[in-house]
Parts: structure tokens; C-alpha cells; sequence
């Protein structure tokens, strides 16, 4: 039984407004500073309190609107949105959310949309968080063999392991060419930043929140933007994003708006905290730091599947 439920009609679920604000909180926290929405976290949390997968994924894609505004202000007045990258992705990404809002109606009229999004978002939490501990564990093993000789600036100390493939993806001569001097890029295809920013999107519309933890990654390993100006870029993308796919999933029936509103009140809060607490770590020590992060939801849906309970 949860302490001082209230209920909401929308969804049609009992929620303790503590535990939405706290949620929210911790999820703005978490936003802040790893760019994300943080739908790994907030998704699980609302089904696990008895909230069908629709309405976590339409509801988190609301709250999350309000959350951003106030961390990517934050992260301009840092420095870190590189506003020209951001509006590019918008195109893509709600393109993207519009297919993965699609496929959650499709599997709501099949009845079997609460199994589906489970087993989907356990792999592909798991996934994320292999492969970056992975990613920035070589990193920071590559600066300690140059005997942790000092660097200047923030992007020469935002290595990666993966800035091979990176410079190749640059070369590919898929016209039209563009140049994105905030983020250092100087020269690549406008086509690899709109499929990052579509496959972004079809997880947002597909699991909820802004897909940073697809989205954040990508931006770091493919379009080669430091991981500082991927956090706060990330953010202003899905403001525009999110708001898109709240209105596309209020639509469908999927948004409990109350629900959202009261999470965002701990939310607003918790997004200036985390941006700001960006300032003082490194780039690959930010993405390491990730890593437990999609596990946490992965484990929340595991219990919730298998066990049947809620909290």
C-alpha cells in the first residue's frame, strides 16, 4: 500500500504525491546531468506502482517537457547547447517518436503492450550500460598509459575510445555537408545526424522520456560532440521532442497530465542541481557514471515482470 495515495482519475491509478515528487526530483537530478529525460528510471517507476506502459510512457514524455526547460536554460548559461546541432535533431526526432507512438498504439488494440515494452526496454537498458562501462572504462585506461600528462580544454579531455570510428563516420561524403563549430565538428553529413536523432526518437515515442540514454551516447560515439555539449544539447532537442510526442500520445489517451505536473514540481528543482554539478567532472568519468543508471530501471522492470507486484 502506498502512503497517502491519491487517485488519479486520467490513468486510473492510486500514486502517492510524495513518491511522484520524489521521483521527480531524483529524475531531475539525473537529467541535469547526464542530458537524459531519464524515462529508464521514471517509466519503471510509474509501472511499477500499477501504471500501464501507455500511460508511464505518454505521462513521463509530459513531465519531462517542464524538466528540460530548466536544466537546458542552466546548461546555456554554461555554455554547453549547441543550439544549431539541437534544432537539426528536433527535424528527425519527432519523426521518430511519431513511428514509435505508432507501434505502442499497435500493441495496445493487440492487449499485450505491458509484456512487449518490458522485455524491449530490459535489453536495451542492459545493452547501454555494458557497452559504455566498456567504452569509458578503455578510455580513462588509454589516458593513464600517457602518464596522465595534463591537457587543455575541456574536449581534449573528453577522449574516446571510439574517436576512430568517429572521424570515419566525419568522412563519409553524403551531401549535404555541415559544419557545427560549437561542438568542434568541422565537416559532417546532415543525413548521420538525422538517422541519430530518428533512432533517438523512435525510443522516446516507443519507451517514453527523451531517449537521452540512446540519444546522449550517440551524439558522443558517432557524431564525435564532447560530452558536456551532448548533455545540455540533449536537453534543449528534447524540449522540442518531448513536447511533440506529449501532444502526439495526449491524443491517443496516453497522458495522465496531473501525474506529470506533480512530478515536475520536485523535477524543476532536481534539473538545476545536476547541470550544474556537470561543471566539475570530466567527460568519460560523466559517461562511467551513467552506466548503473539504465541497469536501476532495467532491475525495476525485471520485479514488476516476473513477479507480478507493484509497489
Amino acid at each position: 500500500m502506498i502512503f497517502l495515495a491519491m487517485h488519479f482519475p486520467i490513468s486510473g491509478t492510486n500514486i502517492s504525491p510524495i513518491y511522484l515528487v520524489v521521483v521527480g526530483f531524483l529524475i531531475g537530478i539525473l537529467g541535469g546531468f547526464f542530458g537524459v529525460g531519464g524515462s529508464f528510471i521514471a517509466g519503471p517507476a510509474l509501472r511499477a506502482i500499477g501504471m500501464h506502459w501507455n500511460f508511464a510512457v505518454g505521462t513521463d514524455l509530459a513531465h519531462i517537457v517542464g524538466k528540460s526547460v530548466v536544466a537546458a536554460k542552466r546548461h546555456r548559461a554554461l555554455g554547453n547547447v549547441d543550439l544549431r546541432l539541437g534544432l537539426i535533431m528536433a527535424l528527425g526526432t519527432i519523426g521518430g517518436a511519431e513511428c514509435g507512438a505508432q507501434l505502442i498504439q499497435l500493441l495496445k488494440r493487440q492487449g499485450n503492450v505491458d509484456f512487449v515494452v518490458s522485455i524491449i526496454s530490459i535489453a536495451i537498458y542492459a545493452s547501454i550500460s555494458v557497452f559504455m562501462v566498456w567504452e569509458s572504462w578503455k578510455t580513462m585506461r588509454a589516458q593513464k598509459k600517457k602518464g596522465g600528462k595534463a591537457q587543455k580544454g575541456r574536449q581534449a579531455a573528453d577522449e574516446s575510445s571510439f574517436s576512430g570510428l568517429t572521424k570515419t563516420i566525419h568522412r563519409i561524403p553524403l551531401w549535404p555537408m555541415i559544419s557545427l563549430p560549437t561542438s568542434g565538428v568541422k565537416s559532417i553529413s546532415l543525413w548521420v545526424i538525422i538517422v541519430v536523432s530518428f533512432v533517438g526518437g523512435l525510443f522516446s515515442g516507443f519507451l517514453g522520456g527523451g531517449a537521452g540514454y540512446i540519444r546522449m551516447p550517440m551524439m558522443v560515439y558517432i557524431l564525435g560532440v564532447p560530452t558536456h555539449l551532448a548533455v545540455g544539447t540533449d536537453l534543449f532537442e528534447i524540449i522540442i521532442s518531448a513536447s511533440y510526442g506529449t501532444f502526439s500520445h495526449a491524443l491517443k489517451g496516453n497522458v495522465d497530465i496531473l501525474v506529470a505536473l506533480v512530478m515536475n514540481t520536485g523535477a524543476a528543482i532536481g534539473a538545476q542541481i545536476g547541470a550544474i554539478l556537470t561543471q566539475y567532472f570530466a567527460g568519460p568519468k560523466i559517461r562511467l557514471l551513467f552506466v548503473p543508471l539504465p541497469l536501476i530501471g532495467a532491475a525495476i522492470v525485471l520485479y514488476t515482470l516476473f513477479t507480478g507486484h507493484t509497489f
